[in-house]
């Protein structure tokens, strides 16, 4: 019985390492299957005349966050599309002097926005293409803020029968867990310098306090009257206060008809379906290849922007990204992992470059991390060699601290910055613990024995230690900044503490020197480096952009334009809905683990990424699967 018992066990183990040995086979194949499909780039050659077509079924970003193919393809999950501002610039300037191109096509139908900065900077390559006699044609099925910024820019806005456009406006929703850490009887123990450090006023507090709120507010204020001052400039019909203040009667105008609501209120200029908005484009940018209607003569964003790389004539000039949050290690694109951009800047230096340009689009993040981007940042000025910071969205807390190593600074009115100073939370749990029966004893020999200990509690002495290291901290960040902006510590200090500003009020403070962006920062540094005569063009410090990542993307990212062909206005909420629970599942992390010494930014406006989208998919996912049970 024995032998045979270990016969059939010997048996199974050889049918199960077969299977297995089967399996890798597979998944060998379907790689190298995977790897021939990727390898077919988009080619110069499959340009053809029409219009350069910008189906923006996604977001737009300053830095696309890469995928890890192998962890997608297992999961079969991957964000949503995130098109680069800087690519979609470069793309439509091309249109505007290319003979091939007679029309750009914007497909918002699945946009799900972007930063107001970089919507402006698109913008106003859209503008340039209307000035070349070129038309911009847009279609949309439910149009909000940044589709309705967008799409201002077109000669004619489409959108479908049983659409809709609504302006909301700046503004959002910061969840608040004082009560929640009380019944969960964690005990919050908050390190921080500053009355306006408000990043850490949601585990302390149920509402923002007044200093808080008196220098947040203002924030939104500026940036809704950028924006319809944008849009009232390039859509001067457009009736945004009655749409954005008065809805009742915005919607009844029209007996409840929203989409001819927003064609009288001057948002949207012919109603149609995609067929009909595809054949008038047609008329313009020719026929297309299949008889599918509304086909027209178009260009995809990928083959386009393969026929027309950068420019590599003239001196070369460094670019590095910092954008997203910033952490420690080697973390990014998309995230700024602060040794993985300090080893970008090191390496550049042996490159021979005539300037650098750091782009910043960040609240920040770690202090030691931006430490060590400003020290390579700073090793550039040691050298001689000009910098330029250009500021895109946010740059705040950390996001300031690495722009303080720089010549100039440049910025946008709409840009958030300042929030200097940092904090730190450390929850600890000897509260919770007790609540269930669970008590601790310690064997010391000093009063930082077995400390800090997050499990039984902080002695005054940890306190004592950890809020001085937060304060030296501080004090470092308020050198860097006098020294570098020619200000005396007590100077920044009382415009620090944590306080944001809008790009207007920082100027005024001295924290900016002029209004611009990415292009304007490049040629001033080219200027001071005697380039501009010689011409110049950026160089992206690192490795190129992986062509794969976006077909990655499109193999394995849902739908995203059939859900809101299907789905109308509640695709949108659904899409807020997702990103809100993303925004609890990071705030439930940072509640459980702390975040040690942060220079950052918890409420500077942030728009909407796909990250969000991502992380509250899985905690949504999650929820189902325990009310499954």
């Amino acid at each position: 019985m024995g032998h045979s018992m270990s016969f059939a066990g010997k048996v199974w183990r050889l049918l199960v390492g077969i299977k297995d040995g089967l399996v890798l086979v597979f998944m060998l194949l379907f790689f190298m299957a995977l790897f021939a499909v990727l390898s077919a780039r988009p080619s110069p050659g499959q340009v053809r005349d029409g219009a350069l077509m910008l189906d923006l079924d996604g977001f737009i970003v300053e830095e696309r966050a890469e995928i890890d193919p192998v962890q997608a393809l297992l999961s079969q999950d991957a964000p949503v599309q995130e098109f680069e501002a800087r690519e979609l610039v470069r793309a439509i300037d091309a249109a505007v002097g290319d003979e091939r191109i007679n029309a750009v096509v914007l497909d918002l139908t699945a946009f799900l926005g972007g930063g107001q900065v970089h919507l402006q900077e698109v913008g106003e390559a859209l503008d340039r293409v209307r000035k070349a006699e070129k038309p911009v044609f847009a279609y949309g099925l439910a149009y909000s803020d940044s589709s309705l910024m967008l799409a201002a820019h077109a000669d004619e806005v489409w959108m479908d029968p049983l659409g809709l456009a609504y302006i909301t406006g700046p503004g959002g929703t910061v969840l608040m867990y004082k009560d929640l850490i009380g019944k969960l009887n964690i005990n919050p123990k908050v390190y921080r310098v500053g009355a306006y450090k408000a990043a850490v006023e949601p585990y302390l507090r149920s509402e923002f306090s007044d200093e808080a709120r008196s220098n947040i507010q203002p924030i939104f204020d500026t940036r809704w009257e950028e924006w319809k001052a944008h849009v009232k400039a390039a859509r001067p019909q457009s009736n945004i206060d009655l749409v954005a203040n008065d809805s009742v009667t915005y919607v009844q105008s029209s007996n409840g008809d929203l989409a001819q609501a927003a064609v009288d209120a001057g948002l949207v200029d012919k109603l149609g379906t995609y067929e009909e908005f595809g054949a008038r484009v047609a008329e313009v940018a020719g026929e297309g290849q299949t008889d599918k209607p509304g086909d027209f003569a178009q260009n995809d964003l990928g083959v386009w922007l393969a026929a027309n790389p950068p420019s590599t004539d003239g001196k070369k000039i460094a670019l590095v990204n910092i954008a997203g949050v910033i952490v420690d290690g080697d973390a990014g694109p998309g995230t700024a992992g602060g040794d993985r951009i300090a080893d970008l800047l090191k390496n550049g230096l042996d490159d021979d470059y005539d300037g650098l340009v750091v782009r910043v689009d960040s609240g920040g993040g770690s202090a030691l991390a931006s430490e060590k981007m400003r020290l390579a940042i700073q090793m550039y000025r040691d050298k001689d060699i000009p910098v330029a910071v250009s500021f895109a969205n946010v740059a705040a807390s950390g996001g300031y601290w690495v722009a303080s190593a720089s010549d100039r600074i440049f910025a946008q009115p709409e840009t958030v910055t300042g929030s200097i100073g940092v904090f730190g939370f450390l929850p600890t749990f000897e509260n919770s613990l007790s609540e269930i029966g669970v008590a601790t004893d310690r064997f010391t020999t000093t009063p930082l024995s077995a400390q800090p200990d997050t499990i039984g509690g902080f002695t005054p002495e940890v306190d004592a230690v950890i809020q001085s290291s937060v304060e030296r901290i501080y004090d470092k960040f308020l050198t860097i900044v006098a020294e570098n902006r020619g200000m005396t510590t007590e100077a920044v200090h009382e415009m620090a503490q944590g306080q944001v500003w809008d790009g207007g009020a920082a100027r005024q403070k001295g924290l900016i020197d002029q209004f611009g962006g990415l292009q304007d920062a490049a040629a001033w540094v080219a200027e001071q480096g005697e380039a501009n005569e010689d011409g110049f063009h950026l160089v992206r410090l690192g490795s190129a952009p992986d062509p794969y990542q976006s077909l990655i993307r499109q193999l394995l990212t849902s739908d995203t334009k059939t859900n809101f062909l299907q789905t109308g206005l509640t695709g949108h909420i659904a899409v807020g809905q997702r990103a809100a629970m993303g925004r609890v599942a990071s705030d439930m992390e940072r509640i459980v683990n702390g975040t040690g010494v942060q220079a950052y930014c918890e409420v500077c406006p942030m728009d909407m990424r796909a990250q969000d989208l991502s992380k509250g998919q899985k905690l949504l996912q999650q929820f189902a699967g325990l009310i499954a049970r």
